[in-house]
């Protein structure tokens, strides 16, 4: 007797069927919403503008911890609103777009709860992952931000952004109608994100007091914005390291309020004005180190310029390359308003522009110990 096993055709028929019936629950499963229990749900978009509601009923369904996974086009003509503890992620970029849908010129796409509901503190952390938002900006001339965050701790991770009519991705301290924080909404990280033709920033962090500061800006990609790739109205405590920015209308990458802060390891190319501009604050020591700023586009513009608020500023400014097309300004260190400015300035090659290195009143070139 052969010792492989068989199955008369009735048992086979059976298993093939019990497998299909499997199949065919899982799959209702995962159309309504609870493949996997109360606390991760599975939703399937319908392309259609009802896609809002059913992303909107699934978040506040899911507990303090819980995640919604989405799939397929989802078509928008509402706020999609992030509940603090909870996760709204795609299958994968490509695998789950959300797209505004033609007119509904919404003032944000995606919205923490904080920023929606007008209150005077930070939202608890939320966490956007591996998805695409089309802003839709030809079909929506009126419409704000595709994603804005007022929470604390939050994370944005492996997102596209694109077309958005005014910013990509918004960090504010005020809500969407001008209330503003009492508190600090501290520690984000925004990272891996690829953000393109924004009418406006592609990050734009908003601060009209001090509450957003320490966070991480890393390994994002951002190109073609209206007016600056990266501006952060306050960078105390920031990491803004390993972005590539390019085709910007007006500054690569500006960052005001430097207390603390480190640019690093940036690659900036083809801007209208300036490809660093950075205020410095007078208390605290701050470092821009490894970046790489080129203009190959004849720019007359500034590679790296740099102002004081109050007090006097230290800025230790270290190996980076900075590389024209036969003019403009390549290290631009002014005292501005503020009392002083110390700068070590080391081991950083300027080529291709007009002057190599102007210096201000006020300012102390060092080359550092």
């Amino acid at each position: 007797m052969s010792g492989r096993l068989s199955f008369p055709g009735a048992a086979r028929r059976t298993a093939l069927s019990r497998s299909a019936l499997v199949l065919a629950l899982m799959s209702v499963l995962l159309v309504s919403g609870r493949a996997w229990g109360d606390d991760r749900v599975a939703l399937v978009c319908s392309n259609d503008t009802g896609d809002d509601e059913r992303i909107n009923a699934a978040i506040s369904g899911t507990p303090s911890g819980g995640e919604v996974v989405l799939t397929g086009t989802c078509l928008i003509d509402g706020t999609v609103r992030l509940v603090g503890d909870r996760t709204l992620k795609g299958s994968s970029r490509s695998g789950a777009v959300i797209r505004q849908a033609p007119g509904a010129n919404l003032d944000a796409m995606l919205a923490t709860d904080t920023y929606l509901d007008d209150v005077p503190w930070t939202g608890d952390p939320v966490t956007v992952r591996s998805l695409t938002l089309m802003a839709e900006r030809s079909t929506n001339p009126t419409a704000g931000d595709a994603l804005v965050l007022r929470s604390w701790q939050s994370v944005v991770e492996d997102v596209t952004v694109r077309d958005a009519n005014r910013h990509g991705i918004r960090v504010t301290n005020l809500s969407a109608n001008g209330v503003a924080l009492t508190n600090t909404q501290v520690n984000g990280r925004i990272a891996g994100n690829h953000i393109h033709d924004s009418g406006g920033r592609g990050v734009h962090v908003e601060d009209t007091g001090n509450s957003v500061t320490d966070w991480q800006l890393l390994d994002n990609w951002i190109a073609d914005s209206g007016t600056d790739g990266i501006g952060l109205d306050n960078a105390a405590g920031w990491l803004v390291r390993g972005n590539h920015v390019y085709g910007v209308g007006r500054v690569a990458l500006w960052a005001d309020r430097l207390f603390g802060s480190s640019i690093a390891d940036n690659y900036l190319e083809d801007f209208g004005e300036s490809g660093i501009r950075l205020s410095i604050q007078g208390e605290a020591a701050s470092t821009v180190s490894g970046n790489r700023v080129f203009d190959f586009s004849g720019g007359t513009g500034t590679f790296l310029e740099t102002r004081v608020n109050y007090g006097t500023g230290n800025l230790a400014v270290i190996g980076n390359t900075l590389r024209g097309n036969g003019s403009g300004v390549g290290l631009d260190y002014q005292r501005g308003p503020g009392a002083g400015l110390v700068v070590t300035s080391t081991g950083n090659l300027v080529t291709g522009v007009t002057t190599p290195r102007r210096t201000g009143a006020g300012v102390t070139v060092a080359a550092g110990v």
